[in-house]
Order: C-alpha cells, then structure tokens, then sequence
C-alpha cells in the first residue's frame, strides 16, 4: 500500500514554510487540481484539508506534534472521538474527507476562522450582501439603477436563502475599466451578473448573439471581464452571466431559446438567462462546487476592496 503523503507533500513546501509560502503553495495547487479546471475532487480536497491545517498554527501544531498523522482540521477544538464515535463531537471538520461531501447547507467554515485577525473583521465576514447599486454617469442611470435593483432583490430572495455561504457583492470596479454590477462567491465559484431588461417574448441565444425576430441585440460585453477576473483569481472558477428581466416582473418571461451548445453552464464564459433560470443556475453552479460552505475571507476581502 501506497504511503500516504503529508500535508506538506501535498501542498510541495518544506515543514518549515512560511504562512506566505503555504499560501503561494496552495493557489497553485488549487487551481491544478481543481474539478472545475479538469482536475480530480479528492486531490483538490486533499489540497485544501492541507491548505486548512497549516494556516491555522494551532492546527499545525497539532499536526507536526502527531507526526502527520492528525489529519483533521478542528480550529483548535478538542481531538476527534475514536472511530465509533460522532463525527460532530469535538467540533471535527472533516473537510475533504472520506465523509459525505460538503453540502451547501453546511454550517459555514471561514478561512481563516474568525477568531484569527483577517482582511476584514467578523461582521463583514458574515454579512451576506455588499455594497448596492449606485449611480455612475449622467445617461440611463435611472433605468440602469431600476433594473441592478431589481437583480440584487432576486438574488437575495430567491438564492441566498439555499446558500448561506454565498456572498453577494454589489458595484465593483473591472480590471481594465468599467464595472460589474454583481458577483456571487460560492467556495470557490464566482459568478458575475449583469443584467438587461427587454419586453416579453420569445428570443433565441446563439452563444455570441442575441436574436429577436432576426433582430441583433448586444448583450453586456462579459466575457472579457470573466477572462480578466480568472487571471485576477486562478484558485477561482469564474463564469459570466446576462439576466433578462421582463417589464412587469414575470420571472419566467421572456423566453430563451438556445441554439445547440449554447445552454447555460459552468463553462461557459458567457451565459444568458431569464430570471427563473438564473435563479436555478446560481443554486447549482454555486451549490454544488467542492467547498460550497467556505467563505474565504481573503478573497472575499479582494472583492470588497474593488467596489466603487
């Protein structure tokens, strides 16, 4: 039988790595072992209990005492029971473990832990929902307000109730120039929104074009932004989304048709959907991620310091 690697050899640093190295190490190895970009879900959950355990010096301690043998991550709990016991007793994680995976309904794990001075403190590591749509420019700010509003409410009734995990960002500053009304952070998913509001109907999605009666309409240039915002966060999976919201608030309406291959999905760098369907989108493309219940509070401070 194999020898099981420690979580140094996981992560490729010395026992002697600092903090900063151990972060370099595991962003690396995230983004190579991630399901999303191609890679196998119990590598990345060996990277990331590995990435867990060492940040944490209480953790790491533990851990190098036991001789690597004291896997779990518990943020300075009691040891886990033995086997026969409750996997809840002691305040074991577990995470990335032969246990059932993580679901987004799992009590929310912060990295770091709260306790431990971050970016940000424990109240905006908590909130849900930040920033709100504000004006920018002299032409159509009215109707552009009236409609981001109208997404943000959507979002906060219709999906972050199933994904306690999630933060919602509003207003950021693009890189390159420009804004992106709205971001969802899921674990280590990123879904940016912006949004259109066109009168009902039946309109058909090409993948690039947007079709009414054979009449172009040109959806919100995403895709570059996605791209720019992958680089920006390579441990992250980024995808671009245009909701299309009707008038007189019917969710269901308009009515997309999608040519074939132009579906809405987790790859693509653009997607575009009426309200309904972005509301199911977002719950699976962020609720079924590897770690849907983490908030990493050090992206999620690199997101708040890019708003406007």
């Amino acid at each position: 039988m194999a020898q099981r690697k420690t979580h140094y050899e996981v992560l490729g640093v010395a026992p002697t790595a600092s903090a900063t190295e151990i972060k370099s190490a595991y962003r690396k190895a995230a983004r190579m072992t991630h399901p999303d970009h191609g890679g196998d879900a119990r590598d990345f959950a060996a990277v990331t209990l590995a990435y867990e355990t060492l940040i944490d010096p209480a953790a790491r301690t533990r851990y190098d005492r036991s001789y690597g043998t004291e896997s779990s991550y518990r943020r300075g709990k009691a040891p886990a029971p033995e086997a026969g016991g409750s996997p809840s007793d002691g305040g074991s994680m577990r995470f990335g473990t032969d246990n059932a995976r993580p679901s987004a309904t799992d009590a929310t794990t912060y990295l770091p832990a709260l306790d431990v001075p971050g970016a940000i403190d424990r109240e905006t590591s908590v909130r849900q929902v930040h920033g709100t749509p504000r004006k920018r420019g002299i032409f159509g700010a009215q109707a552009r307000l009236a409609r981001e509003n109208r997404t943000v409410q959507l979002l906060v009734r219709r999906v972050l109730p199933s994904l306690p995990s999630t933060r919602l960002v509003n207003g950021l500053h693009a890189p390159g120039g420009g804004y992106i009304d709205h971001v969802l952070l899921g674990g280590y998913r990123l879904a940016l929104i912006h949004s259109m509001m066109l009168p009902k109907g039946v309109y058909r999605w090409d993948g690039a074009s947007l079709l009414r009666d054979g009449k172009h309409i040109d959806p919100p240039r995403i895709a570059p932004l996605v791209h720019e915002m992958q680089r920006l966060f390579p441990e992250l999976n980024v995808t671009g989304w245009t909701v299309i919201l009707s008038p007189d608030g019917n969710l269901h309406e308009p009515v997309i048709d999608y040519a074939r291959g132009a579906e809405p999905g987790p790859i693509n760098a653009l997607n575009v959907v009426n309200a309904i369907n972005l509301v199911r989108e977002m719950k699976m493309f962020l609720g079924t991620g590897p770690a849907p219940h983490v908030v990493d509070r050090t992206i999620l401070a690199r997101l708040l310091g890019g708003m406007y």
